[in-house]
C-alpha cells in the first residue's frame, strides 16, 4: 500500500512539469529535473517511515478546521488567553495560515486590521504596520520580527521575510504599536513567527498546486513525536514565470525544526533552514501603461536601459541555525537563552549597477523570568552583529562588469530590557523598560581617499512602556498602553541603492492606545477595538533620484491617529446536517495619518497625507464548511486610494479583491484528503499591489495579476 501511494503521488508531481520554464533565467531544466527527483526521495522516505511511527489517536486525525482555535498569546512573556494580554495583538492560526492557494503570507497578513502587505512582483515583500511602509520601498523596516523567539531581523534592520515559506509556520503574533520595551529596534510593531513540532498532529504531509503562469507549487513535511524528542522536517520548492515581462521566481527551501525535551527542567530547540530564491523586478511602470498593457517591465528610456535589457532581479541564498535552551532552576525562576548564526550570499542586477553582498550575522538573547503569586518578572539582554561585504559593479546585460565600489560595512546592535507584570485582582498592570543603542561603522576599500573606518553610532535610546489590562467578567477587558518606539536608519537605508552612504537619524515616538476586547454569545462571538495616536519625530522617509535609485532623508515627523476593530465569530456551528459550520470575521482600519513639519527645501509637505498609506481597508472573510466535506473559504478585501507622492498628487486608485476557494477535505481512515481549487482576483481588478513611492518618470505602478487560477492536492497520513 505504501508503494502504491508512492508511484500515484509521483505521477501527480509530473503532470505539471512540463510547465517547467526551460531555458528560463529564473529556473533550467536542470534544477528542475534535480528538485523533482528530490521531492520524490522525500516522498518514499517518508512513507517508508511513517509507517514505522507510532500511531495518533482519532482525535488527532478529525478533519474539522472549522472550530475556533485555542488563542494563546506569548507576546510580552505570555503565555495567557488572547483576552487576557495587555497588548494589542492579532493571532493568526493555523486554519487561517491554511485558507488560501498556500503560497503566499500576502492576503493572510491583510486580514489584519493595520496591517498591509504588499507584492511588487512575486517575491517582492513589503510589510506595514499602522503605517510603518513610509520607509519600506522593498523588504520589511520598522519591524521587529522573531522566529521561535530567535530574531529573524537582522543588526542592519533588515528583515528577509521571503525567506520563509507559508507551511512552515504553525501561528503567527502580531504586535501592533512600538514594542521596544522587550523586542528592540521598532516603532512599528513586532512579528512573531511560530513553528511548533509537537503541534504537527499529522506524521506525513504533502502538498501539489499548480495554476496560473506556469505555477508549480509543492511542499513535503515529515513530523516525528515522543515523549523526549518531536521533530519537523519540510522541503518546499516554488515556481512562477509571473503575470508581468520580467518576474519570474523559483524558491527552493529546506527547514528542520526540534524541540529535546532533556530532563524535566530542561528543553533544547534548534530552528535551521536553507532557501535558495531567485526572483525578477520587473520595475515600475506609467499609468497610461498600466491602463494600456499591465504586462510590461518598466521599459527603456534614451539615458537608461529597462528591467529586461538588465535581467533585474535578486539572488539570495541563505543559510540559518538557531538553539534554543530553556532550563528551570526553580518553582520562581527560569531561563531562555538562543543563540543564531546565519550567512547570505545576496546578487541584484539593477537598472544602473550589479551589486553583490556577503552577510554573515551572528546573535543572542536571554531572558530570565521570576513568577512569584501574582507577580511575573522579565529581565535579560539581545545582542546581533552584521559583517557585510558590499560590491558594486556595473551591469552588462545581467553581467556584473568594472567594480564602482566596494564596501565592508559592520553594525552592532545591543539592548538590555526589564519589565514587570502585577496582578491585582481584576487589574494588570505590565511596565517594561529597554536601553538600546546601534553602532554602525563602514570602510569604502576602492577609494584610496577615504579608504578608512568612519562611524554612525546612536546614543542609548530608552523606550519605556505601560500597559492596563481590567478584566470587566470573564468575557470583557478594558485596556490601554503608552509606549515609546524607536527605530534607527537600516544598513539599506545608510547605503541605499545610490551607493552613497547617508547620515541619518533614528525615528522615534510616543504611541497610546485604548481599546475593548472579549467573547459574547457563550463565545460564539470574538471581538476587538482600540483607537490609538502616534506621532513620529525624525521620521526616516523614501525618495528616488533621476536613475530610479531609492534613498532616505528624515521628514521631520507625522501624525498618526487611528482606529480598528475587528470581529470573528460563527453563524452556524455543528447544528444542522449538511451545514457543519459556517463564519465570518470581519477587519477594519482608518488611518488618517498625516505628515507633520515636513519641509524640503521650498516645499512644505506638512498636513498631506502619509504617503504610500491608504485611509481606509475593510476586510471580510467567511468560512463554509460541510458534514460530507466540500469547504469554501472566501475573501473580500476593500482598500481605498493611496498616495504616492508626499505632495499628495498622484494617488492609485481604490481597488476591490475576491479571493474564493472550493475543496473537498474528507477522512479516509487515517489518511486525509484535501482537493482544492481557486480564484484570485474574481473580480478582474486592474490594480497595483505594491507601488514605487515618489517615483520619477511617473513610473509608480507595480500591476497585480488580473483574474487567476489555482488548484492542488494535499495529503495527510
Amino acid at each position: 500500500m505504501k508503494l502504491a501511494l508512492v508511484f500515484q503521488f509521483s505521477t501527480v508531481v509530473s503532470l505539471p512539469s512540463a510547465a517547467y520554464f526551460y531555458g528560463s533565467s529564473c529556473l533550467n531544466s536542470r534544477s528542475a529535473k534535480y528538485s523533482l527527483r528530490f521531492s520524490l526521495f522525500f516522498i518514499f522516505f517518508c512513507l517508508m517511515s511513517a509507517s514505522t511511527s507510532a500511531q495518533t489517536d482519532s482525535a488527532k486525525r478529525s478533519a474539522d478546521t472549522a472550530i475556533l482555535e485555542p488563542v494563546t498569546v506569548t507576546a510580552f512573556g505570555g503565555a495567557a488567553n488572547w483576552k487576557d494580554a495587555p497588548a494589542t495583538i492579532s493571532i493568526i492560526g493555523k486554519s487561517q495560515l491554511e485558507r488560501f492557494d498556500n503560497k503566499t503570507l500576502v492576503p493572510v497578513f491583510n486580514a489584519v486590521a493595520g496591517v498591509r502587505m504588499e507584492e511588487r512582483s512575486p517575491g517582492s515583500y513589503r510589510l506595514s504596520i499602522r503605517g510603518s511602509l513610509l520607509r519600506s520601498p522593498f523588504g520589511v523596516r520598522n519591524i521587529k520580527v522573531y522566529w521561535n523567539n530567535i530574531p529573524l531581523t537582522d543588526a542592519g534592520g533588515n528583515t528577509y521575510l521571503n525567506l520563509i515559506d507559508i507551511s512552515q509556520l504553525s501561528s503567527v503574533e502580531i504586535i501592533k504599536g512600538p514594542a521596544s520595551s522587550l523586542y528592540g529596534a521598532n516603532t512599528g510593531g513586532a512579528v512573531l513567527l511560530k513553528t511548533n513540532p509537537s503541534s504537527m498532529q499529522k506524521t506525513f504531509s504533502a502538498n501539489v498546486e499548480t495554476g496560473s503562469y506556469n505555477l508549480l507549487n509543492e511542499q513535503l513535511v515529515f513530523n516525528h513525536q515522543s515523549k523526549k524528542l518531536n521533530f519537523s522536517i519540510q522541503q518546499s520548492h516554488y515556481q512562477n514565470n509571473g503575470y508581468r515581462q520580467q518576474s519570474a521566481m523559483r524558491k527552493d527551501a529546506v527547514q528542520l525544526s526540534m524541540d529535546w525535551n532533556m530532563s524535566n527542567k530542561e528543553q533544547l530547540s534548534a530552528l535551521l533552514f536553507y532557501t535558495d530564491l531567485h526572483y525578477e523586478t520587473p520595475g515600475g511602470i506609467t499609468k497610461a501603461q498600466m491602463d494600456s498593457l499591465p504586462t510590461l517591465a518598466r521599459q527603456p528610456t534614451t539615458t537608461l536601459p529597462g528591467a529586461v535589457q538588465q535581467k533585474a532581479g535578486i539572488y539570495n541564498k541563505t543559510g540559518f541555525a538557531g538553539l534554543s535552551l530553556r532550563s528551570v532552576f526553580n518553582n520562581l525562576w527560569s531561563n531562555t537563552t538562543s543563540v543564531t548564526v546565519n550567512h547570505t550570499g545576496f546578487k541584484n542586477p539593477f537598472i544602473t549597477n550589479y551589486e553583490k553582498r556577503g552577510e554573515s550575522n551572528y546573535g543572542a538573547r536571554t531572558v530570565f523570568e521570576m513568577n512569584a503569586l501574582k507577580i511575573k518578572w522579565l529581565t535579560g539582554a539581545e545582542w546581533q552583529q552584521n559583517i557585510s561585504n558590499i560590491n558594486n559593479c556595473g551591469n552588462n546585460s545581467g553581467k556584473p562588469g568594472d567594480l564602482l565600489y566596494n564596501d565592508k560595512v559592520q553594525v552592532t546592535q545591543y539592548l538590555l530590557f526589564t519589565q514587570v507584570n502585577v496582578k491585582f485582582r481584576k487589574l494588570l498592570v505590565q511596565a517594561g523598560l529597554s536601553a538600546n543603542r546601534q553602532l554602525l561603522k563602514y570602510n569604502r576599500i576602492s577609494d584610496s581617499v577615504y579608504n578608512y573606518w568612519q562611524h554612525q553610532n546612536t546614543n542609548m535610546l530608552w523606550a519605556p512602556r505601560l500597559s492596563l489590562l481590567y478584566s470587566v467578567n470573564n468575557n470583557l477587558a478594558l485596556f490601554a498602553i503608552a509606549s515609546k518606539g524607536f527605530s534607527p536608519p537600516t544598513l539599506a537605508e545608510v547605503r541605499p541603492s545610490t551607493n552613497q552612504f547617508y547620515n541619518l537619524q533614528p525615528e522615534y515616538g510616543w504611541n497610546y492606545e485604548a481599546g475593548i476586547k472579549g467573547s459574547a454569545l457563550q463565545k460564539r462571538i470574538e471581538f476587538s477595538a482600540s483607537v490609538y495616536s502616534f506621532n513620529l519625530k525624525n521620521a526616516i522617509v523614501a525618495q528616488t533620484d533621476s536613475t530610479g535609485a531609492d534613498y532616505f532623508v528624515n521628514s521631520g515627523g507625522t501624525q498618526q491617529p487611528g482606529f480598528e476593530i475587528w470581529l470573528n465569530g460563527f453563524l452556524v456551528r455543528n447544528n444542522h446536517r449538511f451545514i457543519k459550520t459556517v463564519s465570518v470575521s470581519n477587519s477594519f482600519a482608518y488611518q488618517p495619518y498625516k505628515f507633520n513639519n515636513y519641509i524640503t527645501g521650498a516645499k512644505d509637505f506638512s498636513g498631506n497625507h502619509l504617503t504610500g498609506v491608504p485611509k481606509n481597508v475593510n476586510v471580510t472573510t467567511l468560512d463554509i464548511y460541510t458534514m460530507p466535506g466540500l469547504y469554501l473559504n472566501a475573501n473580500f478585501n476593500f482598500t481605498s486610494a493611496i498616495p504616492l507622492t508626499d505632495a499628495n498628487d498622484v494617488y492609485a486608485e481604490n481597488y476591490k479583491l475576491l479571493q474564493l476557494k472550493l475543496g473537498f477535505k474528507k477522512l479516509f481512515g487515517k489518511t486525509l484528503l484535501d482537493f482544492y481549487f481557486g480564484v484570485d482576483n474574481l473580480l478582474n481588478e486592474n490594480y497595483s499591489l505594491g507601488n514605487d513611492l515618489n517615483a520619477i518618470g511617473g513610473r509608480y505602478f507595480n500591476p497585480s495579476p488580473l483574474r487567476n487560477y489555482f488548484g492542488g492536492v494535499k495529503l495527510e497520513l
